[in-house]
């Protein structure tokens, strides 16, 4: 035990009480295990300022981050088709998308807005992970979709932010079906001669891996980022074998021509706008 722990931690604690600490000043980064104070990691864009490590943002900071002046217009998305399936686990679904919107204050996973990135217009669209992980189900689709067809309506480029564990299960067969539907809307904006961009965030898994997620002109990851389709633990099962150290990271991928450029969240913005503004030119030759 050291000097900290036997003898000044214990004073501290003795002037300060519980009860003078908010709960919800501080932070403990998930990778160094440093204490973060909130408001400084919040500046910092949820960058860890000992390791780096790039926790996940909500989907409101990411446009806000991304547009000129963290202006932009909301793009109103169509209503999903929620619970077909009646699904209960431990809970009932309707009651799990009651508890996600209100803990995201958003109707479903992806937000979409439309404004300027380096003076260009742009539609991007952006995933909540804590809106139940991210998941693929038909409100996702149909919010890709109407996202791409805004880009097309506009004649702007389109960027798609995804953090997603996957297809949602609770939906069945239809979130499987929202792979071909945002791949239909990818192609959309593809055929209209427009730029589509890509940036993986942590985690980037499963059928959102599989359809437009990695199908950008380029594709722009944050470090650390996970990028993958099964996990590290299945796919280890399935060959019998063990993986590469860094396996399914941004960087890994990197090395392996499945990710042009992985940037620092500090830089994303400008390099993001500095992609589009040659994408434009080149698209429009």
């Amino acid at each position: 035990m050291s000097w900290i722990e036997n003898f000044v931690r214990p004073r501290i604690k003795a002037l300060i009480s519980k009860d003078d600490i908010p709960d919800n000043m501080w932070c403990t980064c998930p990778s160094c295990k440093s204490m973060l104070y909130l408001k400084e990691l919040q500046e910092n864009l949820n960058v860890c300022s000992s390791c780096s490590h790039h926790m996940r943002m909500d989907a409101k900071a990411r446009l806000e981050m991304l547009f000129d002046e963290g202006e932009y217009n909301k793009i109103k998305t169509p209503k999903g088709v929620y619970d077909p399936l009646k699904f209960k686990d431990r809970k009932r679904y309707t009651e799990r998308l009651k508890d996600s919107k209100s803990k995201t204050g958003n109707k479903d996973v992806v937000l979409v807005g439309e404004g300027a990135v380096g003076g260009i217009e742009t539609v991007i669209a952006v995933f909540d992970f804590a809106f139940m992980g991210g998941s693929m189900g038909n409100a996702v689709g149909a919010a890709i979709l109407k996202a791409a067809e805004v880009a097309v309506d506009k004649k702007a480029p389109l960027v798609v932010v995804p953090s997603s564990g996957g297809a949602r299960m609770q939906e069945g067969m239809i979130s499987l079906m929202q792979m071909p539907r945002t791949t239909i809307a990818v192609e959309m904006v593809k055929e209209a001669g427009l730029p589509y961009v890509v940036i993986l965030t942590d985690p980037t898994t499963g059928g959102v891996t599989a359809s437009f997620a990695m199908l950008g002109d380029i594709h722009i990851a944050e470090p650390g980022a996970q990028i993958s389709f099964a996990g590290k633990r299945v796919i280890q099962e399935t060959i019998r074998e063990a993986l590469p150290q860094g396996f399914q990271t941004a960087e890994f991928l990197k090395e392996h021509g499945m990710v042009d450029i992985v940037v620092p969240r500090s830089d994303l913005k400008q390099k993001l706008s500095d992609v589009l503004n040659l994408l434009t030119i080149s698209y429009s030759r």
